[in-house]
């Protein structure tokens, strides 16, 4: 087997990306890598530098190797847009003397959700000792990468369950985390969900929805290739005008990003527009595949009581409700999420760490860590507003 990296997702085609891949999980698509690179969201200048990595089999000697698997990486020059808060690791290596920057990320840019991490040839998909073994070259290349270069670390973000037995057989430090999530148990409708509510939560609930009702908003839902240039061009400003508003710094995406998608991964969209009296004064941005709604971005014109909640969290509901979807990851944070039937869930990720001494450190850090996210998943799941099962 042979490493490789390059620097840019053209230089592999799409249809050898996506054949590793799949095309149902959206983030992973050599597409929504496309419309990243082709808007300049991810570059050396952003601090998103690509350095993907190719798994070659050399065994057949032929010029054109087949590519056993594909990994999304990126040369970080700093730690935003990563939902993983390493900042206090990277401010212990500057009191020390150290370089935490540049490092390797294998992750999705900008994007907490949790899901597959890389792609495997067919063959090794159903074959475990085939799939260790490629797996163990790639994560040894990447150590040795990083040697050579001097790069601090490797870290993978957000990896789905699937992707822990291969982490298993390293000595990588796992950090575990807590999102909410909303699961479908088989609802058939929004107030079958607000059924198993308990009173008071209902009630509460039902107020929010009725407050936007009385703002005279109504909540228009687009999909697909029906999103247009016009409405991109509306959300587009609501999303910066909300990054100013939290942070006072431009939004990660650039304005080419948003209608790429509309070329590139059609089918994966959903928008819920806000609409007063005929003016559009909010969007919200949900991606899809065929088992999970992952809500994005939000932005808004002004303040409208509630409508944050309606459009980003309610309208997914229903949405998911409607389209027997399995799963609603409405993104990173927030605990006012759990009164409103989100399931804090773990969330997990794998660090290598070159530096001995800071390895040790910082997997002292992630055991205790562990234990007070665990525990805090414990307390938070007693405050859902579900009624009590009797055993």
């Amino acid at each position: 087997m042979r490493a490789r990296f390059i620097h840019s997702i053209h230089d592999i085609p799409s249809s050898l990306w996506n054949q590793l891949c799949g095309v149902d999980y959206p983030f992973l698509r050599h597409e929504f890598f496309t419309a990243l690179e082709d808007s300049k969201s991810t570059t050396r200048a952003t601090g998103w530098e690509p350095h993907h990595l190719l798994v070659e089999d050399e065994s057949d000697g032929k010029e054109d190797n087949k590519i056993l698997l594909v990994m999304p990486l990126f040369l970080k020059h700093h730690s935003y847009g990563e939902y993983v808060f390493d900042w206090s690791w990277a401010d212990a290596y500057q009191r020390h003397g150290e370089d935490y920057y540049p490092k390797l990320l294998n992750a999705i840019p900008f994007t907490p959700a949790t899901g597959p991490r890389w792609g495997l040839i067919e063959a090794a998909k159903n074959d475990e000792a085939l799939s260790h073994s490629i797996l163990a070259f790639a994560f040894e290349a990447i150590e040795k990468e990083a040697k050579v270069n001097n790069f601090s670390s490797s870290h993978y973000l957000f990896t789905n369950k699937a992707s822990d037995p291969y982490f298993k057989s390293t000595s990588y430090s796992k950090r575990t985390g807590c999102q909410y999530h909303w699961l479908n148990d088989d609802y058939s409708s929004f107030e079958d969900f607000l059924s198993r509510f308990n009173s008071r939560k209902r009630k509460n609930l039902k107020k929010e929805r009725q407050k936007v009702s009385e703002q005279n908003i109504q909540l228009v839902i687009k999909e697909s290739s029906s999103i247009t240039d016009e409405d991109w061009q509306s959300f587009y400003l609501f999303y910066h005008m909300t990054y100013f508003k939290r942070s006072g710094r431009q939004g990660y995406l650039s304005e080419s990003f948003f209608p790429l998608l509309t070329t590139l991964l059609h089918e994966h969209l959903m928008m819920v527009q806000s609409v007063k009296e005929g003016e559009v004064i909010a969007a919200a941005l949900y991606f899809k595949d065929s088992r999970t709604l992952y809500g994005r971005y939000w932005g808004c014109k002004e303040e409208y009581d509630q409508l944050h909640f309606e459009a980003c969290y309610y309208q997914g509901i229903e949405y998911a409700i409607k389209n027997k979807l399995q799963k609603f990851d409405p993104g990173a944070q927030g605990e006012h999420k759990i009164q409103r039937g989100f399931t804090p869930t773990e969330t997990f990720s794998y660090h290598w760490i070159n530096h001995p001494q800071f390895n040790e450190a910082i997997e002292r850090f992630v055991r205790t860590e562990e234990k007070e996210i665990k525990e805090y998943i414990k307390l938070a799941s007693e405050r859902l507003p579900f009624k009590s099962v009797d055993p």
